[in-house]
């Protein structure tokens, strides 16, 4: 009986073609909009995590001059409270620490032979490797050895080795940084953007002291990146490090601490909750059209019940019972329902990769949407099929047979 409902649904959609489209069209346009919305919120979300991992696993940023409760508020940074000695202490002093970069950091004009580049010149030590997530792509990297001799040697990012010496290995050549002769020893491996649209291959490697000393004529660092041994030492980490910087720096009880120590971990979960309320607004607005699509097919159901009524009259008068007559109305929505289900899937998923390939958003197609949006599309067919179903079910047989 069940197949011969099936096959009775698919007989009556083939003969009103143009009817069923348009009464799937809802279904499809609602699937495909939820599949597709929701790949774009769940890219946008890998996006972030994949920036925020790209600064570092496990990462504490250390900076100087935590804002003030009282009077003008100070940028973080902005002092020159943390020195290099700090930096030392944290990786040495405090538990859960698996290494720890200071860092100093301008913008200047590099010239290479006839070419130039204004790019981002970072002082830093040979522990930036391990703490950004940072590899060389050839030659070598900044050494102890570098830091004590104040040597003038750079480690290019690609962007800068692109630039500055296109189609040439620039490993062995020299450079001016502000000019400053300096000889490159390495090129980094690429690591593209960061969440924020910065290039993160635009950037120079040179000895922190080199920079303070020789550059910029400064005896403090202005961050300190900070790794922690697993996530699970995070706060830890991060309280050794605040007790351990107010006991160097000489602050009382009660008094404000002269840094500020950032947790990525808080800022990745903040990022997660806020791309995870976006995916699910973008997939809520997506289901209203679900809600269309099943009114859609309660409102081309009862049409149907009316048209077939004097054929429900005869299968009545043949013998036809209550449950035949609901489950054959019911087995017809359900298949508007799954057609259009499978047809909207295609169009959400060939939706997801046209707005990768055009709009250059990242998405990502999981099989949880489509799962949830495709039994949705089921369901809203059952339910709203449900009421012209039972309509035609309890209709009287004999006042059907005179219907005309």
């Amino acid at each position: 009986m069940f197949r011969e409902s099936v096959k009775i649904a698919l007989d009556a959609l083939v003969a009103n073609k143009l009817r069923s489209i348009l009464t799937m069209l809802g279904i499809i346009i609602g699937v495909g909009a939820v599949i597709a919305m929701v790949s774009v919120g769940m890219g946008v979300r890998d996006k972030v995590q994949s920036s925020i991992d790209s600064l570092g696993s496990n990462l504490l940023i250390v900076t100087p001059g935590a804002a003030s409760n009282y009077g003008v508020r100070q940028a973080a940074g902005s002092s020159t409270t943390l020195k290099l000695a700090d930096a030392e202490a944290i990786s040495q002093e405090v538990v859960g620490v698996a290494a720890a970069a200071p860092s100093v950091a301008g913008r200047y004009q590099v010239v290479a032979g006839n070419q130039n580049w204004n790019t981002s010149i970072q002082g830093t030590t040979p522990a930036f490797l391990q703490v950004r997530n940072f590899a060389v792509a050839g030659g070598s990297f900044i050494t102890d050895q570098d830091l004590q001799l104040r040597e003038r040697v750079a480690v290019l990012g690609a962007t800068v080795a692109e630039n500055l010496f296109p189609g040439t290995n620039p490993i062995g050549q020299d450079i001016r940084i502000n000019n400053a002769p300096f000889t490159v020893i390495g090129v980094l491996a690429s690591k593209g953007q960061s969440a924020g649209g910065q290039d993160q291959d635009d950037i120079i490697i040179i000895p922190i002291t080199t920079a303070q000393e020789r550059m910029m004529g400064i005896d403090y660092v202005q961050s300190i990146s900070v790794q922690a041994s697993s996530a699970d030492m995070m706060e830890a980490v991060q309280a050794g490090i605040t007790n351990l910087l107010r006991l160097r720096h000489g602050i009382e009880a009660g008094e404000e601490d002269d840094f500020t120590v950032r947790n990525l971990s808080s800022v990745m979960e903040t990022a997660q909750e806020a791309t995870a309320s976006i995916t699910l607004l973008l997939g809520s607005i997506a289901a209203i059209s679900l809600l269309v699509g099943g009114i859609g097919i309660m409102n081309i159901m009862l049409v149907s019940v009316t048209e077939r009524t004097r054929e429900i009259g005869i299968r009545k008068a043949l013998g036809a019972r209550y449950a035949n007559i609901l489950m054959q109305f019911l087995v017809e929505a359900v298949v508007i329902g799954v057609i259009g289900g499978i047809l909207g899937i295609m169009v959400g998923i060939g939706g997801a990769y046209a707005i990768s390939a055009l709009g250059g958003i990242a998405t990502v197609i999981t099989p949880l949407p489509i799962i949830v949006s495709f039994g949705f599309a089921v369901g809203i067919g059952l339910f709203f099929g449900l009421y012209p179903a039972r309509k035609a079910a309890l209709l009287d047989p004999i006042e059907a047979l005179r219907y005309e």
